[in-house]
């Protein structure tokens, strides 16, 4: 079986989606379902089972031999979040418990990190796993401080010749957006809050630039679709032999700007595009650029092509949020 964490949510019910298809009825999703929609996130899929997190040391002790591979995609993703504690005990604290469960039970382990890791980018984006090099990246948020510890933690243990999982695959994705977001809140992407007004051919909003060398909306991140994350996951959990840290973007960095034209493409709408000042309480921590350096994830092996944003956009639009039936 492949248990997967966060299994219901936005990359994970993705994930999940893939992993389906290729291992029919051996899928555990681990989440929490709660009240709303998010259910059909997963609805689709022929899994082994659904638990909560509280369930997982249980399952655990029953199951364990049967147990093949956890992704661990289960994470507080909310940069805004400030219960530090809270981010602590779902971030780190489980992620090394499942590591080291993992690493005594020679099971493979996969696990979420995430470029808010690299700060305000001034060290680079390089996905170098070294201790040193970590120890210089210096990120903005308690969520990206929670990613960062489980980086260090990891690559010391690793450096230090101890135990580790017999597979493992730390993951920092970048901005990725598409299908199963919808659940999300003000988390969602750029591309699924325009998308409303884009259809319509109203006008959308987009930060103005407190920076001299960007124009307003010229702002930069490396766009990832979701399905091509789904991609890399799924390759990893094929290919046994892969371990490291390793970025999960696409190696170009593409303008606020040109997501929204992007949209406003996919349905037959002329860009209409106003700009507002950046709120003051996150000016000072603004990103302005990112973009995944790519080297070792290609090094390791994965040749798939990443989807361009225009392709990618299009296909999240006419493929889902013009349909009766977005999900994945």
């Amino acid at each position: 079986m492949i248990i997967v964490t966060g299994g219901a949510g936005f990359i994970g019910s993705n994930a999940v989606a893939a992993l389906a298809k290729t291992y029919p009825g051996r899928v555990v999703v681990c989440d929490w379902l709660e009240t709303g929609e998010k259910w059909r996130n997963i609805a689709k899929a022929e899994l082994a089972d659904v638990i909560t997190p509280e369930e997982i040391e249980i399952f655990l002790g029953h199951f364990g031999n049967d147990v093949e591979l956890i992704i661990h995609l289960g994470a507080i993703s909310a940069t805004t979040e400030t219960d530090v504690d809270l981010i602590v005990q779902t971030n780190i604290r489980l992620t090394l418990d499942l590591w080291h469960w993992c690493a005594s039970h020679g099971k493979r382990f996969i696990y979420a990190s995430s470029a808010a890791t690299y700060g305000d980018g001034s060290e680079g984006f390089d996905d170098d796993a070294k201790p040193l090099a970590l120890s210089k990246l210096r990120p903005l948020n308690a969520y990206g401080w929670s990613k960062h510890v489980v980086d260090r933690r990891i690559a010391r243990l690793v450096a230090q010749g101890l135990p580790t999982p017999p597979q493992w695959a730390g993951l920092k994705f970048f901005n990725v957006y598409g299908p199963n977001e919808y659940h999300k809140g003000d988390m969602r992407s750029v591309v699924h809050k325009i998308f409303p007004a884009a259809a319509k051919g109203k006008s959308v909003t987009l930060f103005k630039s407190h920076n001299p060398d960007y124009e307003d909306g010229g702002q930069l991140r490396d766009f990832i679709y979701v399905k091509d994350c789904a991609e890399v996951i799924s390759w990893l959990a094929a290919v046994p032999t892969v371990s490291g840290l390793f970025n999960l973007g696409t190696g170009k960095a593409r303008s606020f700007k040109d997501l929204a034209k992007a949209t406003f493409a996919a349905v037959d709408r002329d860009p209409n595009i106003e700009y507002v000042k950046t709120p003051s309480e996150i000016r000072k921590k603004y990103q302005y650029f990112t973009e995944a350096k790519m080297d070792r994830l290609r090094a390791s092996g994965y040749t798939k092509p990443f989807t361009s944003l225009e392709d990618g956009i299009n296909d999240y639009v006419k493929n889902h949020l013009l349909t009766d039936d977005p999900y994945v």
